[in-house]
């Protein structure tokens, strides 16, 4: 893991930049029993040539690939995570990047704050344990390739001061 982490004083395109330029990402929340958008992230992220670890305590596999029921079982950590959960499960995730050193976090928010992973108590956590952390939006908005929603989403809400600070 790169000991260089864009720090919490940082603007969110520095952290956006920073959490996307590492290799190892897992994406927590993602599920073998329905379609979720922890799914959908998880296959963009590999798509774009991410090194992709899906985390979930109750499926053994994820689209043929291992899924991991924590952090601290994935095989030589990650880099940053992907939270696509419900907050209070947000909360779990972030002391397991604590106790693992998982430097990033992302907390995935979906359009007008419809279904989100932000969990304000887990934030500050993340801040005060040194943790990097995207509080909101969606990765699929900035990772290469992204869509003509995610293109339209992210300028929307950039317009309307939706965006993490």
């Amino acid at each position: 893991m790169s000991s260089k982490t864009a720090t919490n004083t940082s603007t969110l395109e520095e952290r956006v930049q920073d959490f996307l330029a590492q290799r190892r990402i897992a994406v927590s929340g993602v599920s073998g029993k329905r379609e979720l958008t922890g799914n959908v992230i998880y296959r963009k992220l590999k798509g774009a040539g991410y090194q992709v670890f899906a985390v979930n305590p109750e499926s053994p596999r994820f689209d043929g690939d291992p899924c991991y029921p924590d952090l601290a079982s994935i095989p030589g950590g990650v880099d940053g995570v992907v939270i696509v959960n419900r907050p209070e499960v947000t909360e779990r995730i972030v002391r397991q990047c604590v106790a693992t050193g998982v430097p990033r976090v992302w907390m995935h928010q979906s359009l007008m704050k419809a279904g989100t992973s932000v969990s304000p108590a887990a934030a500050d956590f993340c801040r005060e344990h040194g943790i990097s952390v995207i509080a909101g939006a969606c990765p699929m908005m900035y990772v290469e390739g992204r869509d003509f929603g995610h293109r339209c989403m992210r300028w929307l809400l950039g317009l309307t001061g939706g965006l993490p600070r």
